[in-house]
């Protein structure tokens, strides 16, 4: 069986240097108003991690443009979310 981290491998991602498609608004409301952090579990390609000081980081490298995170952020809709400019972002790999 084929692991969901082996799938992800195979795909490329072109990366928009100093123009991340997605961003938290306010990283504040992310360690002190949100109580489940669900950023952090329900992303597929793990963008979201959480800190030991319960802040929320975000590496946009690697998404995979699914909207997840908008979705799942709907209490407090902090994650500003746009597609990449053509050429960059996801690269997936069919076949």
């Amino acid at each position: 069986m084929i692991k969901v981290e082996e799938k992800l491998f195979q795909n490329r991602y072109r990366v928009d240097a100093g123009r991340p498609h997605v961003n938290i608004r306010q990283p504040d409301v992310c360690a002190h108003e949100c109580k489940t952090q669900q950023c952090t579990v329900c992303c597929p390609a793990g963008c979201y991690t959480l800190e030991g000081n319960g802040r929320v980081v975000l590496i946009s490298d690697g998404c995979l443009e699914c909207g997840t995170c908008r979705i799942i952020c709907d209490e407090h809709r902090n994650v500003d979310w746009e597609y990449p400019r053509g050429g960059y972002g996801i690269l997936f790999k069919f076949g």
